[in-house]
């Protein structure tokens, strides 16, 4: 899909921030596992999180293949600040694909200048990628909801203000989607951030385990007004956030692939650069040839997020690949530098820790596998095949 001239400026936009702002700055706050207000709130000004918010409501109104493209060039810099704005962009999809006239006009204009941060909480301690087997439940309470749970890998927990919740409103419902609702919880309702957990990657930006004892909402903070219609809701939302997610993937992928060729073109042994060794050429014919078809099949699955198809198969399919692709590029490119890979003097070593997020966050790679292969089925069947 082309990007219009104004979708492109965005994206180069993207591309001078991290370049300038970014990548000279990203160890002050990676190392330390310091959250970078600095480079959020710059971020926040450049309106990176309203790019899926309508235009109507402040928003950038970008395509799905600009806002990976934008994810991308962040992750290239630091994948933490492309992590930020995904749940939340997630949540600004769902907000204006599914919410209420009065969902959006509440939330949205609050969203679209990051004065409102969003995440969504799905997982949960004993659940991991069953979300179906949830254990929190939202309970009628008078015109409103009781809900009690526990959520955990909640990014952004402790900044945002609103949470996306999915939940049970009808544990007793059969087949069990169908009981399972998305409530907006906004951060007043009295949950409670209860730890911050420790990361091998993914720094700064924090996760989170989130309680709900007793925190009360109204019936008008179901998604879209009517319960029961969670389950599909946030299925759509994951197919933007798996494209996400393998956006993020691509961006590590481009980082390591052009710190490995760059390296590889100063750094000599046995007289002559390094990449004029077959073995470290062919890595790095590997490594940017893995680095482009992951692009390719991100803009795909984005293509179709943007016609309005369904696209679970194709961001599927994008996230198991470009996850996979950037731990092997990451890998490949510690091998390029050798011992200097290991050292935290060089950026490798980063992207190398960052690069497993993507394999098992937003469903992990083996129910990636799953979804294609229903998917592949399913698609058949309806071909007659």
């Amino acid at each position: 899909m082309t990007l219009s001239e104004e979708e492109q400026e965005i994206v180069a936009l993207a591309r001078a921030f991290v370049d300038e702002q970014v990548r000279p700055r990203v160890r002050e706050f990676e190392q330390d596992d310091l959250y970078p207000e600095p480079l959020i709130e710059r971020m926040k000004a450049l309106g990176f999180f309203g790019m899926l918010v309508p235009a109507e409501h402040g928003g950038a109104d970008v395509s799905p293949a600009c806002f990976a493209r934008v994810s991308e060039e962040l992750a290239r810099g630091w994948m933490s600040l492309s992590g930020a704005i995904g749940g939340h962009s997630v949540v600004a999809y769902l907000l204006r694909t599914y919410g209420t006239d009065e969902q959006r006009a509440s939330l949205l204009p609050r969203m679209a200048d990051g004065s409102l941060r969003a995440t969504m909480a799905l997982t949960e301690p004993d659940g991991g990628s069953d979300l179906q087997a949830m254990r929190t439940v939202a309970t009628p309470d008078g015109d409103g909801y009781r809900i009690d749970g526990v959520k955990t890998w909640i990014s952004n927990a402790q900044h945002a203000s609103l949470v996306a919740l999915l939940c049970k409103t009808d544990p007793a419902a059969e087949p069990r989607h169908t009981g399972i609702s998305v409530l907006l919880v906004p951060r007043e309702s009295g949950y409670t951030v209860s730890r911050k957990l420790p990361k091998l990657g993914y720094r700064g930006v924090e996760a989170c385990e989130v309680v709900f004892d007793g925190v009360r909402v109204p019936g008008s903070a179901v998604l879209g007004g009517v319960p029961g219609q969670g389950w599909t809701q946030m299925m759509r939302g994951l197919e933007v956030g798996r494209v996400q997610v393998a956006a993020r993937a691509v961006g590590v992928a481009q980082a390591a692939f052009d710190d490995a060729l760059a390296y590889a073109q100063v750094r000599e042994s046995f007289g002559k650069p390094i990449h004029r060794h077959q073995s470290v050429g062919n890595l790095l014919a590997d490594m940017a040839t893995k680095v482009h078809a992951a692009r390719l099949l991100t803009a795909d699955a984005a293509r179709l997020l943007d016609s309005g198809a369904r696209a679970d198969l194709e961001a599927g399919m994008a996230k198991l690949f470009a996850s996979e692709a950037a731990m092997q590029v990451a890998l490949d490119a510690i091998r390029v530098h050798g011992g200097n890979g290991y050292s935290r003097e060089y950026d490798v070593e980063r992207y190398f820790r960052d690069a497993p997020l993507m394999i098992v966050g937003e469903g992990t790679n083996e129910i990636q596998r799953l979804v294609i292969a229903d998917r592949l089925v399913a698609r058949a069947r309806e071909a007659g095949r």
